[in-house]
């Protein structure tokens, strides 16, 4: 029997515990093909909250998950049977707009800190989904719009509150625990938990952006075109290659609705004036069959598509990172982009040049820094009857992709895959990381993520 009542003194937060009214919401994370049962679920408001949640994990023998926005698809932020540390209720972010840097609690969305630095027209290089939670996102990467401008969302890291995993509160940053503090940048939720994060902030406030679609008879040209134009391309202008199904509503005209599809995010930071100069290449490759490039304020881009990802949807994804599209490695994703299997299904792939080269592979625990390109193949869909449909097409479609691949993936695109796939995925840096581990987390105490076990 677990003796709750001592934890619940240490909170300033919420201890919530089967039965009680607010269980069954507080245990759901973002995947719906998830549903673990936890035996306590603390919602920590502070970093004491957090340390106390280490202390009482470390002393009744729980397995301990760590959960700030919920959204990794192995469900690896909760547990059957053990403890969720829920940093949902720690999302403010604090901007200070003369050293142009934010600092963010664990638990913030993209969206909070969207909110916080736009007003100062200032922004954090994060990802594509205002909901996504900031600590799962900068602990193993952050891909998004500006990563070819800004780098990933971890290059603007300067330093983490981290409490460890002997309940130790310590920071991290070149001064301090740089060893740690390198370790974090990249290699995921393997190293305590971090209560905040001090970012680099970038003046960004309005972009030009939109979706250009094109029929799927030009997909094999349209993916070519865009991996040639990107390689040569300004780094103010940028984009999020798909394979997708047209969604059923506006701002898509009806004809497009759930047309199987290629087509482009783009998202152009520079100066209004020369954005057709360059954006003229795409002009002269091929009429669209949907254009919407306009002004907007970048939060606005970053949510745009919120609304068909809610909580709970159906889903399993694969992952690779890719050096150069060879024409059998774009003849083998039109293949499966051409058999997408429902309507919220799609293949995604994000251009990681640019800033993200300019930082050396031994710099932080983020291993690909050689490659071009991040691909993600999503399956999701609201009804588990479509399930296995959607999870074969996910799992085929990745067979016929990977041989061309760099051999690793990004890994907050990937489930759970092995051993093997984590060491491919963090290739050179694997054994620093894994001596890291070992002095900070000598007994695996953090495990649920993408392990990385001590040095033996």
């Amino acid at each position: 029997m677990l003796e709750t009542g001592r934890l619940k003194s240490q909170l300033r937060g919420d201890l919530i515990q089967p039965g009680d009214a607010a269980y069954e919401s507080a245990r759901r994370v973002n995947n719906g093909m998830i549903d673990r049962h936890p035996a306590l679920i603390a919602r920590c408001v502070d970093a004491s909250d957090v340390a106390a949640c280490v202390n009482f994990a470390l002393e009744s023998g729980l397995l301990l998950a760590v959960r700030g926005g919920g959204h990794n698809v192995a469900g690896m932020s909760t547990c059957d049977g053990g403890l969720v540390l829920d940093l949902g209720r720690m999302r403010s972010v604090r901007v200070d707009p003369v050293a142009r840097t934010a600092r963010v609690e664990g638990g913030a969305t993209l969206g909070d800190v969207d909110h916080a630095t736009h007003g100062f027209g200032l922004t954090v290089p994060t990802g594509v989904l205002s909901t996504t939670g900031i600590a799962g996102l900068a602990l193993c990467g952050g891909t998004g719009y500006l990563s070819r401008r800004f780098g990933l969302t971890l290059d603007n890291l300067l330093e983490a509150d981290v409490v460890l995993a002997d309940g130790r509160f310590v920071i991290a940053n070149e001064r301090e625990n740089a060893d740690l503090f390198w370790a974090v940048r990249g290699g995921g939720g393997n190293f305590g938990v971090v209560t905040s994060f001090l970012f680099r902030l970038h003046p960004v406030h309005t972009v030009i952006a939109g979706p250009v679609l094109w029929p799927l008879e030009r997909a094999a040209e349209a993916l070519r075109f865009f991996s040639e134009f990107i390689a040569k391309a300004p780094e103010d202008i940028s984009g999020l290659f798909a394979f997708l199904k047209v969604p059923p509503g506006p701002p898509f005209p009806e004809h497009l609705h759930r047309q199987n599809v290629c087509g482009v995010v783009f998202c152009y930071t520079g100066s209004p004036e020369k954005f057709e100069e360059v954006y003229r290449p795409f002009r002269a490759f091929a009429p669209p069959a949907f254009e919407l490039l306009v002004p907007m304020p970048f939060p606005v881009l970053q949510s745009m598509f919120d609304g068909l990802w809610p909580p709970g949807l159906q889903q399993y994804w694969r992952a690779d990172n890719f050096g150069e599209f060879s024409d059998a490695a774009i003849a083998a994703q039109v293949e499966w982009g051409s058999r997408i299997p429902t309507q919220l299904s799609a293949i995604f792939i994000y251009p990681i040049d640019g800033a993200v080269h300019r930082v050396a592979e031994s710099a932080t625990a983020f291993s690909y820094r050689d490659v071009k390109w991040a691909e993600v193949i999503v399956g999701a869909d609201p009804d588990a009857a479509n399930n296995d449909a959607m999870i074969g097409w996910v799992k085929k479609c990745w067979e016929a992709v990977h041989p061309y691949s760099a051999g690793g993936a990004y890994l907050n695109f990937i489930g759970e895959e092995g051993q093997d796939r984590i060491r491919a995925s963090y290739r050179g840096n694997y054994s620093r990381l894994a001596a890291v581990k070992k002095k900070y987390d000598p007994n695996n105490f953090f495990r649920l993520n993408q392990n990385i076990p001590p040095e033996t």
